[in-house]
């Protein structure tokens, strides 16, 4: 079944914690950065949850437990329990235990949330290529993950072991800026073994399956700040997301946004969960939100008028994604940004 391509962000008069029933929330760049939580996020989600939407904390991140993560999340005020919490890490380690027997040995490249999850499916973690694993499963190890351990898992692979990887990205939001992430990591071990992973994470059906087994969600709502995972997975998964912009996508991004990359909302910030969305409407040859009307020009967008920021983002959003049809726009639209200050 062909599915239409997004031109615009939705609009929504019922408020997007009214409108849906659990929020799928990222965490890294979305609830915190580093340690820390991110403006508005506590007092938001406590917003929802008292409103009646369950929150679930959905996140590529394979490093901690989710015991490890509720108990930072209450930490920073969020209240939340392990059952809370789905990781990739629970995502690959469902899709290795369908693959090997039960109480197999396996590689694994990464920290306790990983081999914890492992465990869960009855499998056995081990630390070296020589003790005999039938697979080799690579997370996210965090900053300090020693050079030798991705040697480790490329001599396993090199023997021709199947290789899952909990996630792909390339990056991962801190504290002090924008760190490699376990893609960067991968791309290590697929250079020196010329081998491809199987892969469970966001924007993959092994994450979205793992999520929906372990939520019940009915009419869930993605909300992250990445358009190639958490965008791209709630498209995979054909629910509706909110983009955040307090993570790694910036405003060029999302206007350059292939029909897979779009979302249905955008908002600042978690205090997008908790209103309706601003239609965004034609006008003439262009689009309008709000005070702006936006217009793809020859070779760059075009903005007139006043107003808030993201009405004038979302107005840019519906005119280069119509432009660009199908395919990723191509105008320039620093101009533009520029006066909206993204």
């Amino acid at each position: 079944m062909s599915r239409s391509v997004r031109t615009r962000p939705e609009g929504s008069g019922q408020a997007l914690n009214e409108a849906y029933d659990t929020a799928l929330l990222d965490l890294d760049g979305v609830v915190y950065a580093g340690g820390s939580a991110i403006v508005h996020a506590v007092e938001s989600l406590a917003t929802a949850r008292a409103g009646g939407m369950r929150l679930a904390y959905v996140t590529n991140n394979a490093l901690r437990t989710p015991d490890t993560v509720a108990a930072h999340l209450t930490e920073l005020g969020i209240p939340a329990e392990a059952g809370d919490v789905i990781t990739s890490a629970q995502a690959v380690a469902r899709l290795v235990a369908e693959q090997v027997p039960r109480g197999a040995r396996v590689l694994v490249i990464g920290g306790e949330g990983l081999r914890v999850a492992l465990r869960e499916r009855g499998l056995a973690p081990v630390e070296s290529a020589d003790d005999d694993p039938v697979a080799v499963v690579q997370g996210y190890g965090g900053p300090e993950l020693p050079w030798g351990r991705l040697a480790e898992a490329s001599y396993a692979v090199a023997r021709g072991l199947p290789w899952f990887a909990s996630n792909t990205d390339l990056t991962i939001p801190s504290g002090r800026g924008i760190a490699p992430g376990n893609g960067a990591a991968v791309e290590v071990v697929r250079i020196a073994t010329g081998a491809e992973p199987q892969v469970a994470g966001k924007p993959l059906p092994p994450m979205h399956r793992e999520t929906v087994l372990r939520t019940g969600a009915e009419r869930p709502l993605v909300v992250g700040d990445r358009l190639d995972t958490d965008v791209e997975g709630a498209f995979n998964g054909e629910v509706d997301s909110l983009l955040v912009l307090t993570g790694v996508t910036d405003g060029a991004r999302l206007l350059a946004a292939p029909p897979q990359h779009r979302p249905t909302y955008v908002d600042a910030d978690l205090r997008g969960m908790l209103t309706g969305q601003p239609e965004v409407a034609r006008a003439g040859d262009g689009f309008r939100c709000g005070g702006w009307t936006a217009t793809a020009g020859a070779g760059e967008l075009e903005l007139e008028g006043d107003g808030g920021a993201l009405d004038g983002l979302r107005a840019l959003c519906a005119a280069a994604w119509t432009a660009a049809g199908d395919g990723a726009c191509e105008l320039d639209g620093g101009k533009a940004l520029a006066r909206l200050g993204l």
